[in-house]
């Protein structure tokens, strides 16, 4: 609802109360139905009304139960996700306590190490000689 004043209504309060004139601001059939009385029903068994425009509505977590409000640590988890991570952190912990490493160690030779041209060197003399 808009309230639209005169403009003597605008300069004079006192006349406010006496002239004033109302319209309707919003379109008509474009807005979805307003359900005062709408039953929210959380997954710990708490149930509350609000304002929405659904009649009943189905909620994860709620002011009862979110750990922000009750100061109790736990996981907020819908689609598996911590259960999938605290079984990858197990796997990792029995894995890094048999002492099995994927990670192949480095063949260490007895040879120096050689330089790049050292070895094209080697190379082109193995080239140039025939083999016998």
């Amino acid at each position: 609802m808009i309230l639209i004043l005169p403009y003597c209504a605008a300069l004079n309060p006192t006349l406010f109360s006496t002239v004033w004139y109302t319209t309707s601001s919003m379109k008509q059939g474009i807005h979805p139905n307003w359900h005062q009385d709408c039953k929210v029903t959380c997954s710990c068994g708490n149930v509350f009304l609000i304002g929405s425009t659904f009649e009943e509505l189905q909620v994860d977590i709620c002011n009862k139960c979110h750990p922000f409000f009750t100061g109790e640590m736990k996981f907020v988890d819908r689609q598996g996700r911590v259960d999938k991570f605290m079984k990858k952190l197990e796997k990792a912990k029995v894995h890094q306590a048999s002492g099995t490493n994927k990670m192949k160690t480095k063949k260490t030779s007895d040879d120096p190490q050689k330089s790049y041209k050292q070895i094209l060197r080697d190379k082109q003399t193995q080239i140039a000689t025939p083999a016998a």
